[in-house]
């Protein structure tokens, strides 16, 4: 069995796709002990065909193009674990690239203990313009940022790894069902959520753990450092957080409303003060995510 797979899920991003595999191919690991697998979920640009090309440039590692044509990031991500011929399946974004011991330093603390069946690295931002000033501290890791810890240690509730750089034996999903499909990017829409559910269900079997020295660094791209993108992101979030945790139905749409008519009260107060006038709309925002998402869910009860 080879040992380890690397898994790269693209949408319409040709060129960022082939960086991220440019990186996974320079990785500081033997080449006859991974494989490189990009799943491509449906593009309408050139993915297939520089990609292709970037495979026979390299035939000296074992890269593999697989097309799924059916939309949605949670289902590109499981037909990667369906094809997946590793023992241990290693997560990139596509618009992602790893440094050169990535591999290794994931690999190292899957084997100092068989109970731990998943690992998270962490992810530096690569600003496309400068961070902008107004995202409140507590919610930079919708930007896919994460800097949990200085040394390798046990990842606990309520924290978890992102899926710009998340790693699993693939032995788990043996036991548990993998990503819940109906959770995560579809197209252009930002559901999420999918993570943090799989996550949850791996503690209930596995210990879940985190490296900062596996790292990757991830492209934040210019349209997403508007408050536009901001509002929306945490929108779906709520909306995402509620299908996730769909049995508390109707009491969590009732305490929702209640906590969203007193947001939208606190905003008009912060209204001349834009960093809490921010913070108090995006609470606004998510918690009306959360009712979309909670009727969404109890209607199709």
């Amino acid at each position: 069995m080879m040992k380890v797979t690397v898994a790269i899920c693209t949408y319409n991003r040709a060129h960022d796709a082939v960086e991220a595999i440019r990186s996974a191919i320079q990785q500081n690991y033997a080449s006859s002990d991974y494989e490189i697998i990009l799943i491509d979920n449906n593009s309408k640009d050139n993915t297939r065909e520089v990609v292709l090309q970037t495979i026979l440039q390299h035939e000296n590692h074992s890269i593999r193009y697989v097309l799924e044509e059916k939309q949605g990031l949670s289902v590109a991500r499981n037909r990667a674990i369906h094809e997946a011929r590793g023992e241990y399946i290693l997560f990139l974004d596509d618009d992602a690239f790893a440094c050169r011991d990535w591999i290794h330093q994931i690999v190292s603390v899957f084997e100092m203990n068989e109970n731990i069946g998943c690992v998270g690295g962490k992810i530096d931002p690569i600003w496309e313009v400068p961070e902008p000033m107004w995202i409140p501290p507590e919610n930079r890791s919708l930007f896919t940022i994460l800097d949990f810890a200085d040394e390798v240690t046990e990842m606990k509730s309520p924290y978890i790894p992102f899926g710009a750089n998340v790693a699993f034996r693939l032995s788990v999903f043996d036991q548990l069902a993998p990503f819940r499909e109906d959770l995560g990017r579809v197209g252009n829409n930002l559901l999420s959520s999918e993570e943090s559910e799989l996550i949850a269900r791996i503690r209930t079997k596995f210990k879940v753990y985190y490296t900062p020295y596996g790292a990757v660094q991830h492209k934040v791209a210019k349209e997403r450092t508007t408050k536009n993108w901001f509002l929306r992101r945490i929108y779906w979030q709520g909306v995402s957080d509620a299908i996730r945790d769909q049995d508390r139905g109707v009491v969590r749409t009732a305490k929702h409303g209640i906590k969203l008519a007193q947001g939208i009260t606190t905003s008009l107060i912060y209204i001349y003060n834009a960093d809490r006038f921010t913070r108090q709309l995006a609470k606004v925002c998510y918690r009306n995510g959360m009712i979309v998402g909670s009727l969404r869910q109890n209607s199709k009860g």
